[in-house]
């Protein structure tokens, strides 16, 4: 009978013992309650015993925690319909004011975010949720901050993950795109024009001053052509060279207008010389002769 009595005590004290012994994870903080009063020092990792029916523990995860922000519908700015969705990384700094401040944390913190998240994008322009993403977290984690403080969280990055638009308005910022890359491709061509007319109009004058090189280039070019292994080749007739033709078919019909000018007159001198000539040897009648 005693034998029993002692079993039922040691399996009494055994159970109490089992019921007030606690082990808090490194990652956990524990909160005990005694007489529904919590304990402001909470209880570190480590074997904790409670005592049995007076105090209840209440773990606390200190980790990291990742919540995704379901997709919000809003309005931005600009009167554009997007989907906007994020994703908050908190942890828990003040265990007591997390457990005792606020019912559930995890729901708290996720409502805030919602708010929070709908808050930005009726605030932004279509613009900066799709281009000035970083400006946008920032501004998103200190509202969701604001009341965490209070909570004893700490926010330690908010992103926007992703930003969904209508069909609509897809089409027309393609159709924006593919104007803005032809404009572009426009410009650059026109500048590239521009500055290869700067560079043959230099060539241009320097060839001016040395007409060969302008033959030396229409060379260079008849033999690129001609390595191409064409059957048909067009040889442009040089400018330069019925100017020369002009030139001198001008000169040879100069000098020869020059010619019968430069006989004739030889020919009136000759035939001047001869008329004295003819002057000088004939007889001249003298006086004396007359008389006799």
């Amino acid at each position: 009978m005693l034998v029993e009595i002692l079993i039922a005590v040691g399996i009494v004290g055994a159970a109490g013992i089992a019921a007030s012994v606690r082990i808090v994870r490194q990652y956990e903080r524990g909160l005990v309650f005694r007489f529904g009063r919590v304990r402001r020092a909470p209880s570190e990792p480590g074997l904790r015993l409670l005592v049995p029916g007076i105090d209840r523990m209440t773990k606390v995860n200190m980790q990291i925690v990742t919540l995704p922000v379901p997709g919000q519908d809003g309005i931005t700015r600009d009167n554009v319909t997007v989907r906007v969705d994020a994703v908050v990384y908190f942890k828990v700094v003040d265990p007591v004011q997390a457990i005792v401040g606020v019912e559930n944390y995890r729901f708290a913190m996720l409502q805030v975010a919602q708010a929070s998240l709908r808050r930005i994008i009726g605030e932004s322009s279509l613009d900066d949720l799709l281009s000035n993403r970083q400006r946008l977290n920032e501004g998103l984690e200190l509202m969701i901050d604001s009341p965490a403080l209070g909570w004893g969280i700490h926010i330690d990055r908010v992103e926007i993950k992703d930003v969904a638009l209508p069909e609509t308005m897809k089409r027309a910022m393609s159709r924006q795109a593919e104007a803005e890359r032809e404009r572009r491709g426009r410009v650059i061509a026109a500048e590239g024009e521009l500055q290869a007319s700067e560079k043959l109009s230099q060539a241009a004058e320097r060839m001016a001053d040395t007409p060969t090189a302008l033959q030396l280039r229409l060379l260079e070019t008849v033999v690129e052509v001609a390595a191409e292994k064409n059957s048909t080749l067009v040889l442009p007739f040089p400018v330069e060279l019925l100017q020369f033709l002009d030139r001198t078919s001008a000169g040879d019909g100069r000098r020869s207008a020059d010619v019968p000018e430069q006989a004739r007159t030889e020919r009136d001198v000759s035939t001047r010389a001869e008329a004295g000539g003819e002057r000088r040897d004939a007889p001249v009648d003298r006086p004396s002769e007359r008389a006799t």
